[in-house]
């Protein structure tokens, strides 16, 4: 009998000692799932080297319930996806956060029937930054002249902001997104 036997893990060929010989009843292996006892474990883990780039998520999605608390941490969950892809000094970081919590606050006020909820997702290609609402309301938002009153200026300032935004279909309801260009 040999005195090595290969074992291939993944990409990885890992020579072990051969296991001595025993009597059936004696063995580790003669157990009702035939699990092989080792004295190592190898796995893919091990071959990577430990300063290897990883590959960061490139989309983030986070649901949240009909409220106005739901911005707020919209806006804190945009800021920590920016902060993970390394974005926190980015210039136009500021401006991102502004827009979701525009469209946050249009999906809670218009866009989100009662008892339901509203998706963010922020994706992070090469040269964009993109945030989607996806929500199961059915009116199309449109930007509305500015006047004196109060509210209705979201969507002015996301179109000023952003780089291009629009709506999407959705079964139910819609997406709202728009894209920030890395420069």
């Amino acid at each position: 009998m040999a005195d090595w036997f290969f074992l291939r893990v993944g990409v990885m060929t890992v020579e072990l000692p051969a296991p001595s010989v025993r009597h059936p009843a004696q063995s580790r292996t003669n157990n009702l799932y035939g699990i092989a006892y080792c004295r190592r474990l190898v796995t893919l883990r091990d071959i990577r080297p430990v300063n290897e780039q990883i590959e960061l998520l490139r989309q983030r999605d986070q649901f949240y319930a009909r409220a106005r608390r739901s911005v707020p941490a919209a806006r804190r969950f945009a800021e920590w996806s920016l902060s993970y892809w390394g974005l926190t000094e980015w210039e136009r970081s500021a401006d991102v956060l502004l827009c979701v919590s525009e469209l946050a606050t249009n999906a809670v006020v218009h866009g989100v029937p009662p008892g339901r909820g509203f998706l963010l997702r922020l994706c992070h290609e090469d040269a964009l930054v993109r945030i989607e609402v996806h929500d199961s309301g059915t009116g199309v938002p449109q930007v509305a002249h500015p006047t004196l009153d109060e509210g209705g200026r979201g969507l002015l300032l996301v179109s000023a902001l952003s780089d291009k935004w629009g709506v999407g279909e959705r079964n139910p309801g819609k997406i709202v997104w728009c894209d920030f260009a890395l420069m």
